[in-house]
């Protein structure tokens, strides 16, 4: 027996020779796909950082499209990237998505090719019309599959591949019942672990006070030119309020939104990496209603007003935001409803009732996951070593 395990160890090192022998141990082998904004893309990051945590030697290939974020993204994490040509349904343009199709067989070819050369031990995916044909490949080659949901109602790429999925995790509770409920685990948002480990960023690094209170207004990784053209004619409101504003753009709109002259207590930047450290020093968020961003805000307990897109498949950021709404747990605006000055009379009747605060606060403590991506790693594991 003893030389048997001895034998199972050596299957599972790998040998290198550089003036002499250094034995590798390889842990988990992971192919992980998403793709198109953050919201997909930095769940995956936290996960494959989660791996990399528990088991140091763990290896990885990240699948992604050609023309998304995440081919700028992930390289620059030192992650072996392969791109798939590959694109979403158009339900207006009909005769384009005989293009989709034809892209659709194409990658699963390709991916076919990439999973078996690699050989992982799962393969994952988090979201976005990439993990279509990635997921799919890997079912029909008999590799373990597992799909994270971040939004309340799930999206099509999700939907179709739950037929495929040995195992699916879910962001909110609400969603479990749109999967097969034997194989369907609530973990929250792997985003949310991430989030308490960041160190807090200092107010100076962004010209601001550290004795003012901070209303952050972000739009997403993509920003809203629909909402930086509002917030362009009303900034004036702002003007000698007691607390400050910090003003994300979004790297597309940042050049023309800061030709515009604005009140000193406002201060415009076109993005901000790792948005969780300024997020901690935020008395109130202004934002969007994506999946990553609603589980930010819950672990760390940031009131806030969401104004979800209604551009969005099934308008999931609308059924995002409503969890946090029915607990009491958040303040909503709904783009249609975005005139006047309802915004600013919004940020001023919450962010001087310290009543509400707290209030909100404590809610959001109620909602909180503050393991997730723990949890999604223990998923794995079991996946990955049931025989």
């Amino acid at each position: 027996m003893l030389w048997f395990s001895f034998f199972v160890v050596l299957l599972k090192i790998e040998f290198e020779y550089d003036y002499g022998i250094i034995v590798k141990v390889i842990d988990m082998r992971v192919v992980i796909s998403a793709g198109g904004s953050g919201g997909h893309i930095y769940p995956a990051l936290s996960i494959i950082n989660k791996i990399e945590e528990k088991e140091p030697n763990s290896e990885f290939l990240y699948i992604g499209t050609h023309n998304r974020m995440e081919k700028d993204i992930i390289p620059n994490y030192n992650i072996p990237f392969e791109t798939i040509e590959i694109y979403g349904f158009d339900r207006k343009k009909i005769t384009k998505n005989i293009k989709t199709i034809k892209c659709f067989f194409k990658s699963i070819k390709k991916c076919k090719k990439l999973i078996r050369d690699f050989n992982p031990d799962v393969v994952i995916g988090v979201g976005g019309y990439v993990t279509g044909p990635v997921l799919y490949s890997a079912h029909k080659l008999g590799y373990k599959t597992f799909i994270h949901e971040q939004n309340s109602f799930p999206g099509k790429a999700n939907n179709f591949l739950s037929k495929f999925a040995d195992k699916i995790a879910v962001s909110f509770k609400s969603s479990i019942k749109y999967f097969p409920e034997y194989k369907t685990v609530f973990t929250g948002n792997p985003c949310s672990e991430n989030a308490l480990k960041v160190e807090p960023a200092k107010k100076s690094e962004f010209n601001l006070s550290e004795d003012k209170k901070l209303v952050l207004f972000v739009m997403g990784s993509l920003g809203s030119s629909k909402i930086n053209d509002f917030l362009i004619k009303t900034m004036t409101l702002f003007n000698n309020k007691k607390y400050e504003i910090l003003f994300v753009t979004g790297r597309a709109s940042y050049d023309d939104v800061i030709k515009n002259k604005f009140p000193s207590n406002v201060h415009v930047v076109p993005y901000i990496e790792n948005m969780t450290r300024i997020m901690k020093k935020t008395d109130v968020i202004v934002s969007r209603a994506g999946a990553s961003t609603l589980s930010e805000i819950i672990a760390l307990k940031v009131p806030s007003i969401l104004i979800p897109s209604p551009y969005v498949a099934e308008n999931h950021q609308y059924k995002n935001a409503m969890d946090l709404i029915n607990k009491n747990a958040a303040l909503m605006i709904e783009e249609k409803d975005l005139k006047g000055d309802i915004l600013i009379r919004t940020i001023d009747n919450l962010i001087d009732n310290e009543d509400e605060l707290k209030d909100m606060k404590k809610n959001l403590e109620s909602l909180s996951t503050l393991n997730s991506a723990t949890k999604i790693y223990n998923e794995l594991k079991c996946l990955v070593d049931r025989k």
